[in-house]
């Protein structure tokens, strides 16, 4: 099959995206290569709107020894619903639907801005470095040291950037445990989403991320509004668990509100915890 970089993406106009994603008729383009789950590039289309989207069969998913329950997908439909309800709108527009080859997750695929281009085009300065400086620099985060070769050693630092922090507050609360560089897409505009939530919402800790810059600082005053706002909404009965309920478990939905609860009480980042790798390998 084609791979996805080589078929111009569709954009999206005048339709609902969940809607589209949810009852549009899907087409198989190729296989996006390289993912150790089955990940398909698609289009969707209905009534004439077309947009491209990526499709997850649950079909095509691998055992995770520490998942034993649920589906990759219905976390990462789950992780969507979460995100809406902050009013951050982090994820991709993402469904839970029937697809060629069963039941997935379809998501809108999202074109990255690019981070060079030809002279006068705008493009993303860069969220994650390597310097070999002992401190970050102005309007960087420091993550950890990181080897890079014969002996070297840099420093992993990503950008003091709202947006980047937002995630990072998003992560600590569906428990993402595989926030890497390259599931950090920013788009033409000024957004900024974040994709590849299947291994989340775990009842135990697995935080692991590259955005520990703000570990143990305080929450900003929106994301203390924020988790607040997100202790009432997952209330017993409340209409974002009836969807939770359809996609995790109820142990994981009560460990959710936990770390909600949790972050409502210190009012401040998480720190690693030290029983689990606080980085995901490979970080990109």
């Amino acid at each position: 099959m084609p791979a996805p970089e080589r078929i111009p993406s569709r954009s999206l106009t005048g339709t609902d995206p969940v809607a589209l994603l949810a009852e549009g008729e899907l087409t198989v383009l190729g296989q996006i290569r390289g993912a150790s789950n089955a990940v398909l590039y698609c289009t969707v289309a209905r009534d004439g709107e077309e947009a491209t989207c990526v499709y997850k069969p649950v079909a095509g998913e691998q055992p995770l020894w520490d998942f034993p329950d649920g589906t990759l997908a219905g976390r990462e439909v789950a992780a969507y619903e979460i995100s809406e309800a902050t009013g951050w709108g982090l994820v991709p527009p993402t469904v839970l639907r029937d697809g060629p080859y069963g039941e997935g997750m379809c998501q809108l695929w999202i074109d990255a801005a690019p981070e060079d281009g030809e002279a006068g085009e705008a493009v993303e300065p860069p969220l994650l470095a390597l310097v070999e400086d002992e401190e970050p620099g102005e309007g960087w985060k420091a993550v950890a040291r990181a080897e890079v070769g014969e002996g070297r050693t840099a420093l992993l630092v990503h950008a003091d950037d709202a947006r980047l922090r937002r995630l990072a507050v998003l992560d600590a609360v569906i428990n993402n445990g595989d926030r890497k560089g390259g599931h950090l897409l920013p788009a033409p505009g000024g957004r900024l989403y974040g994709i590849d939530h299947g291994v989340t919402f775990n009842a135990d800790d697995k935080l692991r991320t590259l955005l520990w810059g703000w570990a143990g600082e305080p929450l900003t005053a929106e994301a203390v509004e924020v988790v607040e706002r997100l202790g009432a909404e997952l209330a017993p009965g409340t209409p974002l668990v009836t969807r939770l309920g359809e996609l995790i478990t109820e142990v994981e939905i009560e460990a959710l509100r936990g770390r909600v609860a949790g972050l409502r009480e210190t009012g401040r980042h998480p720190e690693p915890s030290g029983e689990w790798p606080s980085i995901p390998w490979p970080p990109v």
